[in-house]
Protein backbone atom coordinates (compact mmCIF):
# COMPACT_ATOMS: atom_id res chain seq x y z
CA UNK A 1 0.00 0.00 0.00
CA UNK A 2 1.79 3.28 -0.79
CA UNK A 3 1.37 6.71 0.90
CA UNK A 4 2.38 9.90 -0.69
CA UNK A 5 4.43 11.87 1.75
CA UNK A 6 4.46 15.79 1.09
CA UNK A 7 6.82 17.14 2.89
CA UNK A 8 9.64 19.91 2.27
CA UNK A 9 11.51 19.61 5.85
CA UNK A 10 13.97 16.73 4.45
CA UNK A 11 14.26 15.82 8.40
CA UNK A 12 10.52 15.31 9.04
CA UNK A 13 10.65 13.91 5.43
CA UNK A 14 13.00 11.06 6.57
CA UNK A 15 11.24 10.45 10.20
CA UNK A 16 8.12 10.17 8.63
CA UNK A 17 9.12 7.78 6.02
CA UNK A 18 10.98 5.45 8.16
CA UNK A 19 8.21 5.17 10.20
CA UNK A 20 5.61 4.26 7.64
CA UNK A 21 8.07 2.10 6.02
CA UNK A 22 8.48 0.30 9.66
CA UNK A 23 4.71 -0.21 9.58
CA UNK A 24 4.87 -1.74 6.06
CA UNK A 25 3.78 1.48 3.92
CA UNK A 26 5.37 1.79 0.80
CA UNK A 27 6.06 5.55 0.56
CA UNK A 28 6.69 8.06 -2.58
CA UNK A 29 7.68 11.74 -1.33
CA UNK A 30 7.66 15.10 -2.53
CA UNK A 31 8.87 18.31 -1.27
CA UNK A 32 6.69 20.88 -2.87
CA UNK A 33 3.23 21.17 -3.87
CA UNK A 34 3.38 20.54 -7.43
CA UNK A 35 5.34 17.90 -7.46
CA UNK A 36 2.79 16.02 -5.02
CA UNK A 37 0.03 16.89 -7.10
CA UNK A 38 2.38 15.50 -10.21
CA UNK A 39 2.65 12.44 -8.40
CA UNK A 40 -0.58 11.58 -7.92
CA UNK A 41 -1.61 9.85 -11.15
CA UNK A 42 1.35 7.98 -11.53
CA UNK A 43 1.49 6.20 -8.30
CA UNK A 44 -2.22 6.28 -7.19
CA UNK A 45 -1.68 6.78 -3.76
CA UNK A 46 -3.79 4.97 -1.14
CA UNK A 47 -3.54 8.07 1.49
CA UNK A 48 -1.70 11.79 1.24
CA UNK A 49 0.31 12.92 3.70
CA UNK A 50 0.46 16.41 3.34
CA UNK A 51 2.07 19.27 4.82
CA UNK A 52 0.42 22.47 5.14
CA UNK A 53 3.58 24.90 4.14
CA UNK A 54 5.31 23.43 1.83
CA UNK A 55 7.22 25.87 -1.20
CA UNK A 56 5.46 26.25 -4.73
CA UNK A 57 2.10 25.62 -3.63
CA UNK A 58 0.93 25.37 0.11
CA UNK A 59 -0.65 21.80 1.19
CA UNK A 60 -4.29 23.52 1.54
CA UNK A 61 -4.06 24.28 -2.11
CA UNK A 62 -2.79 20.98 -2.76
CA UNK A 63 -5.81 19.73 -1.09
CA UNK A 64 -8.66 22.04 -2.36
CA UNK A 65 -7.59 20.53 -5.81
CA UNK A 66 -7.45 16.81 -5.07
CA UNK A 67 -10.85 17.09 -3.63
CA UNK A 68 -12.35 19.10 -6.61
CA UNK A 69 -10.88 16.66 -9.43
CA UNK A 70 -12.92 13.65 -9.38
CA UNK A 71 -9.65 11.09 -10.45
CA UNK A 72 -8.08 11.77 -6.60
CA UNK A 73 -10.98 13.21 -4.64
CA UNK A 74 -11.75 9.72 -3.17
CA UNK A 75 -7.84 9.60 -1.80
CA UNK A 76 -7.62 10.81 1.61
CA UNK A 77 -5.81 13.31 3.12
CA UNK A 78 -4.34 13.45 6.19
CA UNK A 79 -2.92 17.29 6.89
CA UNK A 80 0.48 17.23 8.99
CA UNK A 81 1.12 20.59 9.72
CA UNK A 82 2.78 23.72 11.93
CA UNK A 83 -0.59 25.80 11.38
CA UNK A 84 -2.05 25.16 14.17
CA UNK A 85 -4.57 28.06 14.75
CA UNK A 86 -8.29 27.14 14.90
CA UNK A 87 -9.22 28.40 11.61
CA UNK A 88 -6.65 26.75 9.64
CA UNK A 89 -7.88 22.97 11.35
CA UNK A 90 -11.30 24.06 10.38
CA UNK A 91 -10.31 24.98 6.88
CA UNK A 92 -8.04 21.63 5.97
CA UNK A 93 -11.10 19.70 7.48
CA UNK A 94 -13.93 21.96 5.57
CA UNK A 95 -11.81 21.23 2.43
CA UNK A 96 -12.00 17.54 2.74
CA UNK A 97 -9.15 15.92 5.14
CA UNK A 98 -9.74 12.99 6.47
CA UNK A 99 -7.95 14.03 9.29
CA UNK A 100 -5.17 17.16 10.97
CA UNK A 101 -2.66 16.71 12.94
CA UNK A 102 -0.47 19.52 14.77
CA UNK A 103 3.65 18.90 14.45
CA UNK A 104 5.47 18.84 16.54
CA UNK A 105 3.70 14.58 16.88
CA UNK A 106 4.05 11.74 17.80
CA UNK A 107 5.28 9.01 15.24
CA UNK A 108 3.11 6.34 16.68
CA UNK A 109 0.35 8.52 16.92
CA UNK A 110 0.63 8.87 12.83
CA UNK A 111 1.12 5.34 12.20
CA UNK A 112 -2.26 4.66 14.33
CA UNK A 113 -4.04 7.43 12.40
CA UNK A 114 -3.09 6.44 9.31
CA UNK A 115 -4.31 3.10 9.89
CA UNK A 116 -7.56 4.55 11.40
CA UNK A 117 -7.82 6.29 7.75
CA UNK A 118 -6.75 3.64 5.57
CA UNK A 119 -8.64 1.09 7.56
CA UNK A 120 -9.14 -2.42 7.25
CA UNK A 121 -7.06 -2.42 4.29
CA UNK A 122 -4.40 -0.75 5.98
CA UNK A 123 -0.95 -2.23 6.46
CA UNK A 124 -0.71 -5.29 8.66
CA UNK A 125 0.99 -4.42 12.24
CA UNK A 126 4.32 -5.63 12.58
CA UNK A 127 4.76 -8.53 15.27
CA UNK A 128 7.36 -6.44 17.66
CA UNK A 129 4.44 -3.51 17.91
Amino acid sequence: MTILLAEDEPQTAHLIEFKLKQAGFKVVHANDGEKALALVGPTQPALVLLDGLMPVMDGFEVLRRLKEDPRTRQIPVIMLTARARDKDIVTGLELGAADYMIKPFSPSELIARVRKVLGPTAAPRPVDE
